[in-house]
Order: structure tokens, then sequence, then C-alpha cells
């Protein structure tokens, strides 16, 4: 389970957010590349823009749940 002490500074602020266990397995840019991006320096993926529309949420929900390791969290707001 991603925690929100662990998450990378890149992250824009709001409701997601990934953190220090992202492998950069690309599956959330990939799913939701409108929200998500990589850090090429750290080899990270981050929230570069949270959600708009119900599109996006929903696919960075897919997101989160895809997600191998849990590094992508959701902090309710």
């Amino acid at each position: 389970m991603a925690d929100v002490g662990n998450k990378y500074q890149q992250n824009t602020t709001g409701k997601y957010y990934v953190d220090d266990q992202c492998i950069d397995c690309d599956l959330c840019r990939e799913t939701a590349p409108a929200n998500f991006t990589r850090d090429d320096d750290g080899g990270h993926s981050f929230v570069h823009k949270q959600p708009e529309n119900d599109e996006e949420f929903r696919l960075c929900e897919e997101a989160m749940a895809g997600c191998p390791v849990e590094a992508i969290g959701d902090d309710g707001e």
C-alpha cells in the first residue's frame, strides 16, 4: 500500500500520488498518460496532473488497482 509519507516531491498536489516503491514498470503511464509521467533521472513515475474528468478519474483508479507494487496512493482528497 502506498504511503503518503514516502511520496515523491514531483507529484502535483491532489488526491493521487506515487511513492518511493515505484519500480518504473510503465503501467500507470500507459493506463493514464494524461496524469502520470516519468522522472527520467530518478527512474520512477509521478502524478504530473490530477484527473479533471470522470474518464481521467477512472483511468487513475485503474492504474492504482493495477500497480504491481501498490506505489500509487489516494490520500482521499
